[in-house]
């Protein structure tokens, strides 16, 4: 399939159109499908916005490589892997930049802003390509900081994006692409997702493993 850079802009945001994202686009919409696809594409402009609102200086051709990565390990050929699918998905895109040449700076930056994407807490305190992205996906997934972005610019968005019945196909995503690992969630969010939609799903307790750790004390 040949991806066009046709709808490479939306809400006043650009999509760099270097032979990086133009191959990073045509890898993601073949092997995530249209679900994972829009939606990392929204994450894109919608962490680009947020990086204009609060001042960043931020890499645009980093912030998407990292955007479109950032759920690939969801995929099938991962479910095996025993990591967690954030690895799965940073690891795919450090092998990706590493082929093309990327410095190893902006390597760490993309692989880092995929691994944390769901650790709340900590990304806002990185580099801006690391922020951006958990910016983006708290953006589009739950909606933190939803008047930070004006209707007019979501929805320009959003059509050229689409999120039919988003809320539960993207709950059926990670469920689908974390049930074969389910210990890879303790101590993550996608405990939660597991707990709601897996039969039979124990989560794992801090509390009990610490008192239940071989030491007497």
């Amino acid at each position: 399939m040949t991806v066009t850079t046709a709808g490479n802009t939306a809400a006043g945001m650009h999509v760099p159109d270097t032979k990086l994202t133009r191959e990073a686009t045509e890898l993601v919409r073949e092997a995530a499908g249209d679900l994972i696809y829009h939606h990392s594409r929204r994450v894109y402009f919608f962490g680009s916005l947020q990086g204009r609102n609060r001042d960043l200086a931020f890499d645009p051709e980093l912030l998407y490589i990292a955007a479109m990565f950032h759920d690939l390990g969801l995929g099938q050929q991962f479910r095996t892997s025993g990591r967690r699918f954030e690895v799965d998905g940073a690891d795919e895109a450090r092998r990706f930049l590493q082929a093309h040449g990327v410095p190893d700076d902006s390597v760490r930056r993309v692989w880092t802003a995929i691994a944390l994407h769901t650790t709340p807490g900590i990304p806002e305190f990185m580099e801006p390509e690391v922020a951006l992205v958990t910016a983006g996906v708290e953006y589009d997934v739950l909606g933190i900081g939803f008047a930070d972005i004006s209707a007019a610019e979501r929805e320009e968005i959003v059509a050229l994006h689409p999120r039919p019945d988003f809320k539960a196909r993207i709950l059926g995503a990670f469920t689908d692409g974390v049930r074969h690992k389910a210990a890879t969630t303790f101590g993550n969010v996608k405990a939660d997702v597991l707990q709601h939609y897996l039969p039979g799903f124990e989560r794992k307790d801090f509390v009990r493993t610490i008192l239940d750790s071989p030491w007497d004390e």
